[in-house]
């Protein structure tokens, strides 16, 4: 990541958001942290879920001109971050979200992603091949969460934050199983959908 965002002349710092996770992520990244001052850490003592823990992230860094946001699972690549920083720097826009490309999980994951994102888009006028895993926001810009903890994404649509993607090919995950079940995902997606649809009346 470093190299990534050094190379393009972009000046950084880089916030660790740990989620009571219990695999020693946190001790890594006090570890990292304590030898650049670049990075810092903000550790959650309850596991809040994606969508708050990166509502944590952004409000513990007030300073900055920009977000460039990254789930750790790496499967969106840190080379992506200065294309996505380059986009937002154009100014038309407050949130640029990384497309998503690539066959990155099974076909029936892919093929039930794509039918959300598109829903999601119809209602909210997101782009319809925006990844929550990786973005970028204008510092300038608020960025709403949405009640029912689901997709952060889907606040940004429902308050008509203009919005663009760019095409970034995400790799399989890396290591591990995610704990983001098939049936997890179905209930979350009703619950998203159906408070966009609320949201928009």
């Amino acid at each position: 990541m470093a190299g990534a965002l050094d190379g393009a002349g972009l000046a950084w710092t880089l916030r660790f958001v740990v989620d009571a996770s219990p695999d020693g992520s946190l001790s890594v990244a006090q570890g990292l942290a304590a030898a650049d001052p670049r990075l810092s850490v903000t550790s959650l003592p309850v596991n809040v879920g994606q969508n708050q823990a990166l509502l944590a992230g952004l409000a513990a860094e007030e300073r900055a001109d920009a977000w460039l946001c990254l789930d750790a699972d790496l499967q969106d690549p840190p080379e992506a971050l200065p294309a996505l920083a380059r986009r937002l720097a154009r100014g038309d826009v407050g949130v640029v979200f990384a497309g998503r490309r690539g066959a990155y999980e099974g076909g029936l994951r892919l093929a039930t992603g794509m039918v959300h994102r598109a829903a999601m888009a119809r209602l909210t006028g997101l782009p319809p091949d925006a990844g929550d895993d990786a973005r970028g926001v204008e510092r300038q810009q608020p960025v709403p969460g949405d009640p029912v903890h689901g997709q952060e994404g889907a606040g940004v649509g429902v308050a008509r934050i203009r919005t663009a993607s760019i095409p970034v090919a995400r790799a399989s995950r890396p290591s591990g199983r995610s704990a983001w079940t098939s049936p997890a995902r179905l209930r979350q997606s009703g619950r998203t959908l159906a408070w966009a649809w609320r949201a928009r009346a």
